[in-house]
């Protein structure tokens, strides 16, 4: 039997790709076991905490990391650099593993000097991307930015610091890791980020693949939308849209559009028929106060069968993300036969065939994203994942990938 070890930051919410990969390929009869800083919900003999000793290191690190970080521009999103982490190399999972996948191993878990003491095993590592961090200086999306290609110095995220260039140094130490061994390679959950990890100065000569995320499709399917509206105590006649918001702030999720596509779309609708599902987090008055229909706060739904029926009571779903690696929240609301509408960047045109299951706007066009809104609750589009994120398909081609591998 195979023995494989994901490395995760946090089992929960998360890290549900690391999670839902973990599942599958348990299903699959393959020994798959998680190391992880926190284990959250999701406890199991399967799911190992590394103990108490690590998180004060973790601890440690986010505050140093928070210090050097301070005068870096926000609008660029988040920046790591783990100075600190856990040397996990003897722990007795990754000693008996054939295969170690690296997924989201910041904020204190792993730095790349516990990563470099993994990779002297000699056992194959994937790096498994869920954003751009593998790829650069330490952002997490580079945005416009494409320094990536030949080098991170005097990073936009930086522009003021005239001392250390902490870019250039964890670029080229990572450049330095990279190149030393053999055993290292690359996994992109959609074609964009592939497409970066080729370009990439520090990975153009390693082995990088394709392989989509996974998805339950025994949960993330389609129920009767009376039924489900009735749960939810939401009028079964009213036109509902759906949009996940952590928080109003985060660079990433393009509220600011968002907001200025619904009070576009004011202009064809009547406020008293819509409603609007918020779901990520509990109220908020910014979203509330910027929204001019109905809305309901669903608040943080920490179970997948609540937001499957969130998915399924919606007309359409709203994706206006500005940096997206795969678009998680997408492909679940694809799968329950609800709509989406989302901007053409990143990982999203991989969800989205445009007019077919939903539609692609234009990047950072709100008038197109209103375009999108009206186009699916008018013409009735129904939402539905493509063939490609099939569960067997993917989990064969991660089974394929680790017997192509290890030795």
């Amino acid at each position: 039997m195979i023995n494989v070890v994901h490395l995760q930051k946090s089992s929960d919410s998360a890290g549900r790709a690391a999670l839902r990969l973990h599942n599958a390929l348990l299903e699959a009869n393959v020994n798959s076991v998680i190391l992880t800083l926190r284990s959250g919900i999701n406890d199991s003999e399967k799911i190992i905490q590394i103990g108490r000793k690590s998180k004060i290191i973790a601890w440690v690190s986010n505050k140093l990391q928070s210090w050097i970080t301070r005068n870096n521009y926000k609008q660029f999103g988040m920046y790591s650099y783990p100075l600190l982490g856990t040397n996990i190399s003897k722990n007795v999972h990754i000693k008996n593993a054939d295969v170690i996948y690296l997924h989201w191993v910041q904020g204190g878990f792993l730095s790349l000097s516990n990563i470099e003491q993994l990779a002297r095993l000699g056992k194959p590592i994937i790096f498994f991307m869920h954003d751009m961090w593998d790829l650069t200086g330490g952002c997490h999306y580079s945005f416009t930015c494409d320094k990536f290609k030949i080098n991170c110095n005097h990073c936009q995220m930086f522009p003021e610091n005239k001392f250390i260039d902490f870019p250039r140094l964890q670029f080229d130490r990572k450049l330095k890791l990279y190149s030393k061994f053999n055993n290292l390679h690359f996994v992109s959950p959609s074609e964009w980020l592939y497409n970066c990890a080729k370009d990439a100065f520090v990975t153009k000569n390693k082995p990088v693949f394709y392989i989509p995320n996974i998805i339950n499709t025994d949960t993330f399917k389609p129920t009767d939308k009376k039924l489900a509206r009735n749960i939810l105590n939401i009028d079964p006649n009213e036109i509902v849209i759906a949009f996940g918001a952590t928080s109003v702030d985060n660079p990433y999720k393009g509220w600011t559009y968002l907001k200025k596509a619904l009070e576009i779309l004011k202009k064809n609708y009547s406020s008293d028929n819509i409603s609007i599902l918020v779901f990520g987090s509990g109220y908020n008055k910014s979203v509330a106060d910027g929204i001019p229909f109905k809305v309901r706060f669903m608040g943080f739904l920490a179970d997948e069968y609540s937001t499957c029926l969130v998915y399924n009571a919606a007309d359409v779903f709203i994706a206006p993300s500005l940096a997206e690696t795969f678009g998680y929240v997408i492909l679940e609301s694809l799968a329950c036969g609800t709509p989406v509408v989302g901007f053409e960047v990143g990982g999203i045109p991989d969800l989205i065939k445009h007019k077919v299951n939903g539609y692609l706007a234009r990047y950072k066009d709100s008038e197109d994203l209103a375009n999108g809104i009206r186009e699916c609750l008018d013409k009735k589009i129904k939402g539905s994942m493509l063939p490609i994120f099939e569960k067997d398909r993917i989990i064969k081609s991660h089974i394929d990938l680790i017997n192509r591998i290890k030795h």
